[in-house]
């Protein structure tokens, strides 16, 4: 399926409204534009959609507080004019093969997943009836977006981050890779990035998996991906990219749990609202 250009977008932003607990310090980031919230953000996308009635699904089950999250996400969207939100309840593998949520997904212009925990989706939707029918239509549907903020972002990935500390040095054991749902292959997504100082945890899993381009999302930015290759940047904030392809010397394999990682000649590059880059020819598009 991956070897076929899927037909609809790829929305990832990079969280905002997660309410869970965040570990360690966060850094003050100054703002020199308002910022665009994700619900103006998906709205603008699918304000485009020629079609009279744009209906939005949201699946909150990545939270550790479902209900608040599903009535936030309605208000929000209905407050941008949007009138057909529901939601698509999914509290165990039973509920990834509903009938009937398989339909609204047929129906759906965008299928929107909220933060919470990475693993919690994995574990509900990976390799569920649910999830192929989002793929399907996601490959099928020129009009369909699938979206996701926080670790609603990252799960959409084939390979994904699920944990790391954050460290004055990088260590072996130190992070947690895991397979995601597969929408899109050799990226890594990783959100809050700069208001939680995930720099060093992105390039670690990059240095482990260098086929992957490294994507870090600051909070209220989001990147569009069209074709499964052409990325788009809106929102106030950055988004970092690290490119592990041309790595040359690291210890990364050899080390022990002790003596600390280091690597050579991993590429750094940062885009922001206005810019686009193609991902697999890792450049910027003029």
């Amino acid at each position: 399926m991956n070897k076929i250009i899927p037909k609809g977008k790829l929305l990832f932003i990079g969280g905002h409204e997660d309410k869970g607990e965040v570990i360690g310090e966060n850094l003050i980031v100054k703002k020199r534009k308002k910022s665009k919230s994700h619900f103006e953000i998906l709205g603008t996308l699918i304000s485009k959609i020629p079609r009279a009635n744009h209906v939005i699904e949201i699946i909150a089950s990545a939270s550790s507080i479902p209900l608040e999250m599903e009535k936030l996400y309605i208000d929000s969207f209905k407050r941008e004019g949007f009138t057909h939100v529901g939601i698509i309840k999914v509290e165990n593998k039973k509920d990834a093969k509903n009938s009937i949520s398989l339909k609204r997904i047929q129906r759906a212009h965008a299928v929107f997943f909220t933060g919470g925990y990475q693993t919690k989706l994995i574990s509900l939707l990976a390799k569920t009836t649910l999830l192929k029918a989002i793929k399907n239509k996601y490959y099928s549907d020129k009009n369909f977006i699938v979206g996701g903020t926080s670790a609603g972002a990252m799960v959409l990935a084939e390979t994904i981050i699920t944990g790391g500390l954050i460290e004055s040095a990088l260590y072996k054991g130190s992070i947690k890779i895991a397979k995601g749902f597969n929408l899109i292959k050799n990226i890594i997504v990783d959100t809050h990035f700069i208001k939680r100082g995930r720099f060093a945890r992105l390039a670690h899993a990059i240095t482990l998996n260098s086929s992957c381009l490294g994507i870090g999302l600051e909070e209220n930015t989001a990147l569009i991906i069209s074709d499964g290759n052409k990325a788009a940047c809106m929102g106030s904030g950055m988004v970092i990219l690290i490119d592990g392809s041309k790595i040359g010397k690291t210890n990364i394999h050899t080390v022990n749990n002790t003596t600390p990682i280091v690597v050579e000649n991993l590429k750094v590059s940062i885009i922001a609202e206005g810019s686009c880059y193609l991902l697999k020819e890792r450049k910027f598009l003029t």
